[in-house]
């Protein structure tokens, strides 16, 4: 495991970011999933044989649940609603990654309720036991501050369930360090108010939650958006660093629509996941064919 993640200084549209290569962890288990399963991966979970959890077909936490379970010779069952027959017949990206880890995908049943042999993971690993790997991140964000001389540090990143964002936020500031370091988000999966309610279930005081960010217009989760295709490939060109095709575009977006945030030192966390460009990079480039 490549820990810390590398800090990587990056020019973007004429501004300077610092870029958190979380994509960079392991080659296999990376980005804010291998901060959420970490408890996982280093404790001796003497006992347990299979791993439990579901969502969509092509999820990152899918994968990367894969791969934890191989690395701790686990069982692994994911429960699916249903499966394009698209995909099915032609497999690629996480899906493919995953059955080619021993992943059981089971369609359509309901997830059975768990024995003590059993770990259940909440959809893209909404769980306390994130906070395990979420304060190493923080530490590693402080130590880089302090070798730095960063007195003052805005941390961006895109969130789902916004698990890493409230945890990160909670261990920055529980550290009790003299550095001031504020964590901002956006809510890609549905939209603020489900964001706030996310973080409520996970942790009831407020003061410990991530400000949360907007765009003027509704963004709908996996929708292809010419304006996310366009900042993407802009990254690309300028930073050199790949990002995601689902989250990062519209965290950047979103970051760079708020100046009074990016004005201030910026830590962008790179979210991993780029297995996943497998199946969305060929959907961007069918519907828009720019070059």
């Amino acid at each position: 495991m490549n820990l810390p993640s590398p800090i990587q200084s990056v020019t973007f549209e004429n501004k300077q970011f610092f870029i958190k290569r979380d994509d960079l962890i392991h080659p296999d288990f990376s980005g804010n999933k291998a901060r959420k399963f970490y408890y996982f991966l280093k404790n001796d979970l003497s006992g347990i044989e299979k791993v439990i959890s579901y969502g969509s077909s092509q999820s990152n936490a899918m994968y990367s649940l894969s791969v934890l379970a191989k690395m701790k010779g686990w069982k692994f069952e994911y429960y699916v609603d249903h499966i394009a027959e698209y995909l099915r017949e032609n497999s690629h990206g996480n899906y493919k990654a995953a059955l080619e880890n021993d992943m059981q995908m089971i369609v359509g049943r309901g997830v059975p309720t768990p024995t003590i042999e059993t770990i259940y993971i909440e959809e893209g690993g909404r769980q306390k036991e994130a906070e395990f790997g979420i304060k190493i991140l923080a530490q590693e964000i402080i130590d880089w501050q302090e070798e730095n001389g960063i007195g003052q540090l805005n941390v961006f990143l895109p969130s789902g369930t916004g698990t890493t964002a409230l945890f990160l936020q909670k261990s920055l500031i529980t550290h009790h360090s003299s550095l001031i370091t504020r964590v901002y988000t956006t809510a890609c999966v549905g939209d603020t108010t489900y964001l706030k309610k996310q973080f409520l279930e996970l942790e009831a005081n407020e003061k410990y939650h991530p400000q949360i960010l907007t765009l003027d217009k509704k963004h709908h989760f996996g929708k292809l958006y010419k304006e996310n295709y366009k900042i993407w490939l802009k990254l690309h060109q300028q930073t050199g660093v790949e990002f995601d095709l689902l989250y990062d575009p519209l965290g950047w977006r979103v970051l760079m629509a708020h100046p009074e945030v990016h004005s201030k030192p910026t830590l962008y966390i790179h979210q991993g996941g780029l297995l996943g460009n497998e199946s969305m990079l060929p959907r961007y480039k069918r519907k828009y064919p720019f070059p």
